[in-house]
């Protein structure tokens, strides 16, 4: 049974969503993903400077005069919302979580999906795969998708990022658009990755927060590492020691971006402590000047 507090928390990510991808997104989504190809839709007679190679011969022949296959844009599409479940995503020093900031751009992007008339389904993975949920359409579909980002308890508490994307490959097998959201706090998917991007189109979503990566001046602290369990103190006030650190992580991210650039992965790059409204809009506008250019 569902709490009334977690129906008003779905209902008030619905509502900002729904609002994003209406008066925001829609538009820009189905500029920049343009469906999986074309499709048969009639034919009609020959014309003048027709393509040859449209010309279908089995009508040709039934009526003695040649007639050629019409087509439109295939706009269905599917996309797939491949989300990290694993216990980091539970970290947040801001108004929100990691994982509730990966249920509203979830949400939004499946609201601009829907509105486009695309299916969308989720793999919800940690250092497994936790759950599947096939593609679909519909308000009450997506709602059901908000409700498992939040609210799924996953057996695994790691990152396997490698063995979710291989899975994904091996699930869909016609092409998709896949919103990978994670904070990416493993190592060793690089291949998974590349394949992945060939196969599907891939976009990676980096979720972090503030004090991963500038860690406040606060004395002794008491740190526990939410996927392994290990505890351990640290002095903050250390700051050579926190500046090793830290310099340790900015490392892992430019060799991270490397990664995403090489694979021809595109990225968007959200935090905790900043409105992510405006990550998305960059993000579409970049692909589309790509598109046109």
């Amino acid at each position: 049974m569902i709490s009334s507090d977690i129906i008003k928390k779905i209902k008030k990510i619905e509502i900002r969503s729904r609002k994003l991808a209406n008066e925001v997104f829609a538009g820009q989504y189905s500029s920049v993903f343009k469906g999986r190809g074309m499709e048969f839709s009639e034919v009609r007679e020959y014309m003048p400077g027709d393509d040859v190679r449209t010309i279908d011969w089995n009508v040709t022949a039934r009526y003695g005069k040649p007639f050629v296959k019409k087509f439109t844009e295939e706009r269905e599409m599917t996309v797939i919302l491949l989300v990290d479940a694993s216990a980091s995503l539970g970290f947040g020093t801001k108004e929100k979580f990691k994982n509730e900031i990966a249920a509203e751009l979830a949400a939004t992007l499946a609201f601009s999906a829907i509105k486009n008339n695309d299916r969308v389904g989720m793999l919800i993975f940690t250092d497994r795969v936790e759950k599947v949920i096939r593609p679909k359409k519909g308000k009450n579909h997506i709602l059901r998708l908000i409700r498992d980002i939040l609210y799924f308890k996953p057996q695994g508490k790691k990152t396997d990022i490698s063995f979710a994307l291989k899975h994904l490959n091996d699930i869909w097998k016609r092409k998709a658009v896949v919103f990978l959201l994670s904070d990416f706090q493993d190592n060793n998917f690089e291949a998974a990755l590349r394949v992945t991007s060939r196969k599907h189109d891939l976009i990676a979503i980096k979720i972090s927060d503030l004090r991963e990566n500038n860690m406040a001046d606060i004395g002794l602290i008491e740190f526990e590492d939410p996927e392994s369990g290990l505890q351990f103190l640290a002095d903050t006030s250390a700051r050579s020691a926190i500046n090793t650190s830290m310099a340790i992580k900015e490392t892992k991210n430019t060799e991270l971006k490397k990664l995403f650039s090489s694979s021809g992965v595109d990225t968007i790059a959200v935090s905790t402590d900043k409105p992510y409204t405006s990550e998305l809009i960059a993000f579409f506008k970049r692909r589309e000047k790509r598109m046109v250019s």
